[in-house]
């Protein structure tokens, strides 16, 4: 498993949000729906995107925006177009002042909007989860990343505006297979650029990309940095050393990350005791790994299985404290 099947094994789309957009300006949406990964397809009119760290970006038919959550961002037909409309949590759509637009909006088979001719149209599918094996590469997007026509294949857009817009049998099935297939293509055309992180060019090394594909597929052998040298072909010295140039840590550190992120995916999606999951990973005892785990995500595999957050976790501590 390679980086971006890695990131495909976590936000795969089941039951994704997937929506289209009718719109006459002005028009501006402030999308605060906390998702981890959204991708907005422009297919008619003009756009810009804004995140509150980084200036405006126009989009134009055909582009392809990538968000990566949880922070908010806005899209408006112009920058100085003040937002009109929140998208919440759940995409629970309202006005400024908290009056629900859902059923106000709606402009048939998942079509909203203010026109149903609108000038500016926009297919957005959001993926509401993500898994932890996926926070690398997710940790290595920009908040948007903002493809041009023709780096993603155009056939792949029109398949999905086809589709959105009718109901047929199966049809949930369909449309998050085609959403996985625009967010592979669009995720291949960006990390295919010369700006993407160091790491993910990583695996064309011919030495380090094989030490990298030996750490994932084979989690659970008890690696040391000798033992993988020694796989690849290198000094043990010379592979440290590479490996941290080009990945941009050590190839243990690398490997703690891996487990650790594995883990919690099977935690989530499982009912594996913790004892065979830590097996599986590459932990000798079900202790091993709930020490590694809490130091690594800062809480216990049972919490992360339950869904318990961090800041959940830390402020039941305090409660738990005696007065």
């Amino acid at each position: 498993m390679d980086a971006l099947a890695g990131l495909l094994e976590g936000p795969r789309a089941r039951g994704a949000f997937l929506m289209c957009s009718l719109l006459d300006p002005p028009w501006s949406l402030r999308i605060q729906d906390e998702a981890p990964l959204t991708v907005v397809a422009l297919i008619r009119g003009t756009a810009w995107v804004r995140t509150d760290s980084a200036p405006p970006r126009q989009l134009t038919a055909g582009d392809v925006a990538i968000f990566r959550g949880p922070r908010p961002y806005t899209i408006a037909d112009d920058p100085a177009t003040a937002p009109q409309i929140i998208i919440h949590p759940g995409q629970v759509t309202t006005t400024l002042d908290g009056e629900i637009l859902c059923e106000t909006l709606s402009l048939g088979v998942r079509q909203w909007g203010t026109a149903a001719a609108g000038a500016t149209v926009l297919v957005t599918g959001t993926y509401e989860s993500s898994g932890a094996v996926s926070h690398r590469l997710l940790r290595a997007l920009p908040e948007v990343a903002v493809l041009a026509r023709g780096e993603v294949d155009t056939r792949l857009l029109d398949l999905l505006v086809d589709e959105a817009t009718v109901d047929r049998p199966a049809q949930s099935a369909v449309l998050d297979r085609l959403l996985d297939l625009l967010l592979i293509a669009a995720l291949r055309a960006w990390f295919d650029r010369t700006d993407a992180p160091a790491w993910y060019h990583a695996y064309s090394d011919p030495l380090v990309g094989k030490a990298l594909r030996l750490l994932q597929h084979n989690p659970a052998h008890a690696w040391t940095v000798a033992a993988l040298a020694e796989a690849v072909g290198m000094s043990r010295a010379a592979l440290a050393r590479r490996f941290t140039d080009l990945v941009g840590e050590a190839p243990m550190t690398f490997l703690t990350d891996w487990r650790l992120s594995l883990a919690a995916d099977l935690l989530a999606e499982s009912d594996a005791t913790v004892e065979s999951i830590a097996r599986r990973v590459g932990y000798g005892t079900a202790f091993a790994l709930s020490s590694a785990f809490k130091r690594h995500f800062g809480i216990s595999p049972r919490d992360h299985r339950l869904g318990i957050s961090v800041s959940d976790s830390d402020a039941r501590q305090v409660d738990s404290l005696p007065s």
